[in-house]
């Protein structure tokens, strides 16, 4: 098992815990994290882009002019592709980009980049990240204890002081234990992670 120094909120360490390796510990698999940010920035987007074609645009109903005779080009409709106002070639209609991964996948993909950070010294656990008052400044002043700059901060309650500290800071993200993935965990250079957090991550993982 691989052991982590825990540190307090000024950087000092305080206590050494040891990591479980069936959630901290195993084999990475690209593949499946590949596949599993793809499959999330897959599933974020909205897929309403349209564009009409040349049978759903408005006019066009007569020839413009005669087949034969007239010096120009045949025409059959003035709402043909190459006409000004006409419809779009192969035109985007909405569709759904989603594809799913079945659940034991996506556990081995958030396995693989957690142990990931761990192996790369990216993964600083904190005894107990607590806020008197939602206060940008004190978050500031701990994320430079931990001599981190753009981190995603795990806690297992949702501390509204924490969380509201944190919000206005564009290179810090706050998650939950239950809402960690794969794609902001390696957005994030670093994963800061409440002690509390860790028990609940193996709890649910191991």
């Amino acid at each position: 098992m691989a052991k982590v120094s825990v540190l307090n909120m000024e950087g000092k360490q305080v206590d050494e815990i040891e990591l479980n390796d069936a959630v901290f510990g195993v084999e990475v698999k690209e593949n499946l994290v590949h596949q599993a940010v793809l499959s999330q920035l897959a599933n974020n987007r909205q897929g309403t882009q349209k564009a009409k074609t040349r049978s759903e645009v408005s006019g066009g109903g007569r020839k413009p002019w005669r087949q034969k005779g007239t010096g120009h080009a045949r025409q059959g409709s003035t709402r043909a592709p190459q006409w000004t106002g006409g419809g779009v070639v192969f035109a985007p209609v909405p569709r759904d980009y989603s594809f799913k991964m079945n659940k034991k996948e996506k556990r081995a993909a958030l396995k693989s980049v957690l142990t990931d950070r761990v192996n790369e010294n990216k993964f600083i656990v904190v005894d107990d990240i607590k806020f008197e008052a939602p206060k940008t400044k004190d978050f500031v002043k701990m994320m430079n204890n931990l001599n981190v700059s753009k981190a995603l901060v795990v806690l297992k309650d949702n501390d509204v002081n924490t969380v509201m500290s944190a919000k206005n800071i564009p290179t810090v993200k706050t998650a939950l234990t239950n809402t960690i993935n794969v794609y902001d965990i390696l957005k994030y250079d670093v994963v800061v992670i409440d002690k509390a957090a860790v028990a609940t991550i193996e709890e649910v993982y191991a």
